[in-house]
């Protein structure tokens, strides 16, 4: 059995953003070499997330507002996470809705997908670096 790891790094310009990272991720699997297998794909902060989805840019503007409706940013101090001197207690409770991590199925060396299925990095407190982790076993 092969194994591979690859850390991706993001450094989003805005506070909130979703990246289509499947690219990357295919990438991942030709340096690989893995033809059956599977694929983890996963957010290795608790302020990021990474999730399947369509990649339609109406369903990311339509998350957003969602997600900031569920958990508004403001006012910061409605959160007692932020009492701690943080201000980003709203990017928790959306990493915690929107996922850790993704696995995929490999099949004849490609990932397994549904239609209109892509991966994607959710970032909700950016504008620093971060990393997702892709780890893939396989034969």
């Amino acid at each position: 059995m092969k194994s591979y790891r690859k850390e991706l790094w993001f450094n989003t310009a805005t506070r909130v953003a979703f990246i289509n990272i499947t690219p990357q991720v295919n990438d991942c699997l030709r340096e690989s070499g893995v033809k059956e297998g599977l694929v983890l794909v996963n957010a290795m902060h608790i302020t990021a997330s990474v999730f399947i989805n369509d990649d339609e840019s109406g369903l990311h503007h339509d998350y957003g507002v969602w997600l900031e409706k569920l958990a508004p940013h403001e006012p910061i101090k409605q959160y007692r996470h932020n009492d701690t001197g943080e201000d980003n207690a709203d990017a928790h409770i959306k990493r915690q809705v929107m996922g850790r991590e993704v696995v995929v199925a490999i099949t004849d060396g490609k990932l397994d997908f549904g239609p209109w299925e892509q991966i994607f990095y959710g970032e909700f407190d950016g504008r620093r670096r971060k990393r997702v982790l892709v780890k893939i076993i396989g034969e």
